[in-house]
């Protein structure tokens, strides 16, 4: 199959795996959108929200409707490196046996990710970068794709280990998970508190992510296209002669050159999905949110005088 039919071939299905996550997961459309760009993309997301939105039955799902295996890690104070990457233990004969912790799975929920200590959240570090993980000395490749999706409560912060700005690079989606509307919730509450269970039907299978992940890096991207990135990532660095006013005034740190790549890598996925064979200028706008949100740090006039993300992202396009 020629590329050109196999990206066509992909927007076919792309639509009928949103068709089949929509059975279980009402609304929330845009949030379903990047984490299965950040899939399809080989990158990780970042989901920051208040308890009860429905993040764990939203990954859950769309693991289902990608064929993928699926393993939730409850983040808490006392997990220790060993509880996620697994352990070396004595068998019967006395030799040592590795058992896989659950970091060996395609997609990761790492839940409340900024509730366990720094030595914890590293310990995921080299799976998300590197896909394999080093105990006692040897080393296990992750069977790919490899996907972790983080979560955040935004609300309660006491107690928690923010994560670093080195770690949160590392997150290809900063994605904000917002309350649902009126008529979602009413549709929700009906969904969930009668005993019709809808089955979710897989639709693609390891292998094909890992082809359809190859594709679209094949995707041809205008030069034009790629400077703009990189120009819009320069914007967001107070120093840099380009950046705006905003910039200058309000943020103490911009993006680094991960953000320039994740831009092309995203644009890609979101031209993909959208029927187009390149991506353009539009197609990096849309992603560029996500993108920076988490990338730039905000200084304190910023906060004193309102300033959000959105408000600095915007003034880069």
């Amino acid at each position: 199959m020629s590329d050109v039919a196999a990206i066509e071939s992909f927007v076919k299905k792309y639509k009928n795996l949103k068709t089949e996550i929509a059975k279980v997961i009402i609304g929330q459309e845009a949030v379903v959108d990047q984490i299965l760009i950040s899939i399809f993309s080989g990158g990780h997301a970042l989901l920051i929200g208040v308890p009860g939105l429905a993040k764990t039955l939203m990954v859950n799902t769309i693991s289902q409707a990608l064929g993928l295996n699926f393993k939730r890690i409850q983040f808490t104070p006392d997990l220790m490196p060993s509880d996620i990457l697994g352990s070396e233990i004595l068998d019967e004969n006395r030799n040592f046996k590795f058992i896989k912790g659950p970091v060996f799975a395609n997609i990761i929920l790492a839940d409340e990710i900024n509730r366990t200590p720094p030595k914890t959240q590293a310990a995921l570090l080299e799976a998300m970068q590197e896909r394999s993980v080093t105990v006692s000395g040897h080393h296990y490749k992750l069977d790919l794709p490899y996907f972790v999706l983080a979560t955040q409560n935004p609300i309660e912060q006491e107690g928690t280990y923010p994560l670093p700005e080195a770690q949160l690079d590392r997150f290809m989606f900063a994605i904000n998970l917002d309350y649902p509307t009126f008529e979602e919730e009413v549709a929700v509450v009906k969904a969930t508190t009668s005993d019709i269970q809808n089955k979710v039907s897989a639709l693609f299978t390891a292998q094909e992510i890992v082809d359809i992940q190859q594709l679209l890096r094949r995707i041809p991207v205008a030069d034009n296209v790629v400077e703009y990135a990189v120009k819009m990532t320069g914007k967001t660095r107070p120093n840099s002669p380009q950046a705006a006013d905003l910039v200058k005034n309000y943020i103490d740190w911009g993006a680094g050159p991960r953000a320039s790549q994740n831009l092309i890598l995203a644009a890609k996925t979101h031209a993909a999905i959208h029927g187009k064979f390149s991506p353009d200028m539009e197609n990096v706008q849309a992603v560029a949110y996500s993108i920076f949100k988490h990338r730039i740090i905000k200084n304190y006039k910023a906060e004193a005088e309102g300033i959000s993300e959105e408000q600095i992202i915007t003034s880069l396009f």
